[in-house]
């Protein structure tokens, strides 16, 4: 899922990452070999294809889940169902 999400995003910020150096900062270690993987699947392969645009100018870095307290608290934020939430779904009985 993580090799799927960058593909995902290299493609929706290819205007931006263009011909510019930039560091793929992430929790899992299997999007740092991707790029070295021997026999492939055919997933696989695929991903790899589209990021060999970028592999002159990006860089993967890992970086461990309980270092990266930014990403973590964003994706554990708890939002209260109550009507003055933007976000309040009204639960139907």
């Amino acid at each position: 899922m993580e090799c799927l999400f960058l593909v995902w995003s290299l493609e929706k910020l290819h205007y931006y990452l263009d011909g510019s150096a930039f560091e793929g900062i992430t929790d899992c270690n299997a999007v740092k070999s991707l790029l070295n993987m021997k026999t492939p699947n055919r997933h696989m392969l695929r991903w790899q294809m589209a990021i060999q645009e970028y592999r002159g100018y990006m860089t993967i870095v890992h970086k461990p889940g309980n270092i990266q307290k930014n990403a973590d608290g964003l994706s554990r934020w708890e939002l209260a169902n109550t009507p003055d939430n933007p976000a309040y779904v009204p639960l139907e009985a």
